[in-house]
C-alpha cells in the first residue's frame, strides 16, 4: 500500500481556497494592481459577489482596496499585500504538494 503525505493540507488557507477568491488572488499575485471591472469580468460575477469576495480578502489582510472618485466616475482597484502574496504562495504550494502526492 502506498502512503501519501498529506501534510500540505495544513498549509491550505480557507480564506483563499474558495474558487472565486483563489482566482482573484492569482490575478493579483501577477499584477501591480487590478481594477474592479476587470476582476468582475474575468471572474464572471456580479458587483455584489465580487465586493463580498474582496471584502473577505481585505479583512484577512491579503489585499488593499483603493477607491477614487464617487458614483459612476469612481474607480476601485485592488492590490495584493506582502502577507497576501506569502499566503497565496503557501496555498499554491500546498495544492501542488497534495495533487502531486508528495
Amino acid at each position: 500500500m502506498t502512503t501519501v503525505d498529506t501534510s500540505g493540507i495544513n498549509d491550505l488557507d480557507a480564506v483563499i481556497h474558495a474558487p472565486k477568491r483563489l482566482a482573484a488572488m492569482a490575478i493579483l499575485a501577477n499584477s501591480s494592481s487590478t481594477d474592479f471591472g476587470f476582476l468582475r469580468t474575468y471572474l464572471n460575477v456580479s458587483d455584489s459577489d465580487l465586493s463580498k469576495q474582496m471584502t473577505t480578502l481585505e479583512k484577512a489582510g491579503y489585499v488593499t482596496v483603493t477607491k477614487s472618485g464617487r458614483g459612476r466616475g469612481g474607480a476601485t482597484t485592488f492590490q495584493i499585500t506582502k502577507p497576501g502574496k506569502a499566503a497565496y504562495q503557501r496555498h499554491v504550494n500546498a495544492l501542488r504538494s497534495i495533487t502531486a502526492g508528495l
